[in-house]
């Protein structure tokens, strides 16, 4: 993985500095909030319901066994023992203290980390496909062109006060695990019939209030040329987006009125002028990044160790953890193996500090000291022995890390929602738990097989849940209840999907039993061996919408009055506390 140099160290010591001086002076009252929040929106600190949110940029979420340590630091010693990890491939400790803040900026210093790219109108942190160079599909590793791309945007001039936010996603497989259509920019590296190395460029995508699979814009950008493209893409960005109405800021709203036509037309005279410019990438360059992401001392190693087939056979457990955690390896010998944050009762993304220790240990022992973080919330162990499995399962069993359940119900992808966020109209958590715990029955989720099912607590999507095979999205209506859509057919990858609503909100005991009559339908209609999203492809939204509707929901409501809202009495708040 990359490492620091002695100008990577110095621009991130010196960022700690000036924050250090930001938050006294806002402290002592020298700052009003309102002169101090684009600054502490800089360096990835939100003011949330109850505290201090402070996000940490894990750029195309990979991370060392010594990082992993620090986040358990920060959890035990600043927060409240645990982080949650994020759909964008970094973390977030909930429970701050804004006096705190600057040392946990020096403390991730001193591991090569930051929050810059984390929050404001800039390029955010840069998310990548988190088998990046163990999977067998892989065409070229995104990595090293990732790590150029966040080395080019974090301090870019031009694009630190954009319109808004801007993200960027780049897989390197054959099969899009990185979400590339519901990005602004999404950029696929691939190989040419000629076997020269470019990128397929998708623009317009994204989520939130105007949902939009993103167009693509070119075919085949040259990778010498990638930097400058995705320039002129900004650009033209920065100087046509909307900054009159945020909720039609995001480029997205841009191309969709242009055309992607016109779209590129403009990009492309923009570019003209920048082609085979300074911002031209060189083999010099692209070589240096590149060594740091060779292969680690690989053994030479045998597929299918005996052992490992025989303890299947014996332990349903370990055979199921097999079947949904640990996916194929380019190495033979080798495997990738998810550890699980979605035991279900537990909230989606979590992880204790004493389970981020373990993990770092895992690390070590089993994955050449490095893990990667997936925009789905979980971890993965990517260098696994194979003859090693069966004590990693038995070692992170005993941390709840080895739930069967990757791809499969209780995999929820889920923002914290109205618990924590000022936006949220809804509970995400509770929900995310109460539907776990209703469909836990491993028989049941292994015979729905392949489904995502995604929660959001309002329309900013966080929890991504337009592109859930499920998706559910907390509205607001009279008097303070809660209540959620339920859109079905969305899906990320290569045919990728924007999911419609289904029709009418329900509340928040209803959706259980609203999600287990759309599987009804599911286990009903489908074909052999036809996944979820392919039943609902093949007949249509209608005979779900049906059988949903059909009869009404005999649950019972919860009795307490103003229910998306978190009493301060079941928190102990921390000092300058935004709200209590």
């Amino acid at each position: 993985m990359y490492r620091y140099d002695e100008y990577d160290q110095q621009i991130v010591d010196e960022r700690v500095k000036q924050y250090r001086d930001q938050v006294q002076r806002r402290l002592s009252g020298e700052l009003t909030e309102e002169e101090f929040l684009p600054l502490r929106l800089q360096n990835g600190l939100y003011m949330q319901i109850h505290a201090y949110m402070l996000r940490i940029a894990v750029p195309y979420g990979l991370i060392s066994s010594k990082q992993m340590r620090m986040f358990a630091h920060i959890a035990r010693k600043y927060d409240r023992n645990y982080g949650h990890f994020t759909t964008r491939q970094n973390i977030q400790f909930n429970w701050l203290k804004l006096e705190d803040t600057p040392d946990i900026l020096a403390d991730l210093a001193s591991v090569e980390m930051h929050a810059i790219q984390t929050s404001g109108n800039c390029v955010r942190n840069i998310t990548s496909d988190e088998f990046a160079g163990v999977a067998q599909d892989e065409v070229v590793d995104p990595r090293p062109y990732a790590e150029i791309l966040r080395q080019w945007s974090t301090f870019h001039p031009e694009f630190a006060y954009l319109p808004r936010k801007f993200k960027i996603a780049i897989s390197g497989g054959k099969e899009d695990r990185a979400a590339v259509y519901a990005h602004d920019i999404g950029l696929s590296v691939t190989k040419n019939a000629q076997g020269e190395i470019g990128f397929r460029v998708l623009v317009g995508g994204g989520l939130g209030r105007t949902p939009i699979i993103g167009s693509e814009i070119c075919e085949f950008v040259p990778w010498q040329h990638i930097l400058t493209y995705v320039e002129s893409i900004l650009r033209i960005y920065n100087q046509y987006g909307r900054r009159d109405n945020k909720y039609k800021a995001r480029i997205k709203i841009l191309v969709k009125a242009l055309g992607i036509d016109e779209f590129k037309r403009q990009v492309e005279a923009d570019w003209a002028d920048l082609k085979d410019g300074p911002g031209t990438l060189t083999s010099e360059e692209v070589n240096r990044v590149v060594t740091f992401f060779t292969d680690p001392a690989y053994e030479k190693l045998t597929d299918h160790d005996s052992q490992l087939n025989e303890f299947k056979a014996d332990s349903r457990s370990f055979s199921n953890w097999m079947l949904r955690n640990v996916k194929a390896h380019r190495v033979p010998g080798y495997a990738i193996v998810v550890l699980s944050l979605k035991k279900p009762g537990t909230v989606p993304g979590d992880a204790t500090a004493e389970q981020m220790e373990a993990i770092a240990d895992l690390a070590e022992r089993y994955s050449f000291g490095e893990l990667r973080i997936t925009h789905k919330q979980n971890l993965v162990l990517a260098d696994v022995r194979q003859k090693d499995l069966i004590r990693l399962w038995q070692e992170a069993t005993a941390q709840e890390l080895t739930a069967p359940n990757i791809g499969l119900l209780t995999d929820i992808i889920s923002c914290p929602g109205a618990e924590f966020c000022t936006l949220a109209n809804a509970r995400s958590i509770p929900l995310a738990q109460l539907i776990a715990e209703r469909f836990e029955d491993w028989d049941f989720q292994h015979d729905i097989g392949e489904i995502s099912l995604n929660i959001s607590g309002c329309v900013n999507a966080c929890g991504q849940h337009h592109i859930g095979n499920i998706g559910i999205t907390g509205v607001e209506k009279k008097d303070h209840d809660e209540w959620y859509q339920v859109s079905l057919g969305g899906a990320e990858g290569n045919l990728s999907s924007i999911g419609k609503i289904i029709g009418p909100s329900f509340t928040f005991n209803q959706v259980p039993e609203v999600i287990d009559r759309l599987l009804q339908v599911y286990l009903r209609e489908r074909l052999e061996a036809e996944s979820f999203i392919d039943t609902v492809r093949r007949i249509g939204h209608a005979p779900f919408k049906e059988h949903v509707y059909a009869t009404d929901f005999a649950v019972a409501e919860e009795e307490t009055a103003d229910k998306h809202v978190v009493v301060p009495a079941q928190y102990s708040v921390p000092y300058f506390s935004p709200r209590f």
